[in-house]
């Protein structure tokens, strides 16, 4: 069974994190290609991507389509952060209205690889408003059923 922790980031920030069964390089390259999050998108609003690289970089655009609420749109993200090193690997986008989505890859010693999921509201132009319609609930939920995803994807690899 896959364990799922809370980790605290402070107010108005979801975080998650879970121990897999991969390598950080092989977990990375997954989020890091934006045309691959919907293989593992537990929230069930990211469709297919429409245009942006194959590789994310600090700067880079990409467009996904997404449905929320039953309703289509599509929405260009910008990446904020992006660091590939042995000890650490970390890609964020921000939403137009601020709000950031963060993946961390942490190496353990056994070969396996902590994953840290995160929605950062803080810097939202909307976030009082989502806060109020419960997204934080909502993102909590779309986190841990992504990150159980992503672990049992590689759970066969022990």
């Amino acid at each position: 069974m896959t364990s799922i922790t809370t980790v605290d980031r402070g107010p108005r920030v979801v975080a998650r994190r879970v121990t897999v069964n991969a390598p950080a390089d092989e977990l990375f390259a997954l989020v890091n290609d934006p045309a691959k999050h919907g293989l593992v998108d537990g929230s069930g609003t990211v469709r297919d991507n429409v245009k942006g690289p194959s590789a994310l970089s600090e700067g880079a655009k990409f467009t996904t389509r997404m449905r929320m609420y039953g309703v289509p749109y599509r929405i260009t993200s910008t990446v904020t952060e992006h660091v590939d090193t042995p000890e650490l690997k970390v890609v964020e986008w921000a939403h137009p209205a601020g709000h950031r989505w963060r993946w961390e890859f942490t190496p353990t010693a056994d070969g396996r690889t902590e994953v840290t999921e995160s929605f950062d509201n803080r810097e939202s132009k909307i976030g009082r408003v989502m806060e109020r319609v419960g997204m934080a609930e909502k993102n909590a939920a779309g986190i841990t059923e992504t990150l159980s995803r992503l672990a049992a994807r590689y759970e066969s690899n022990r």
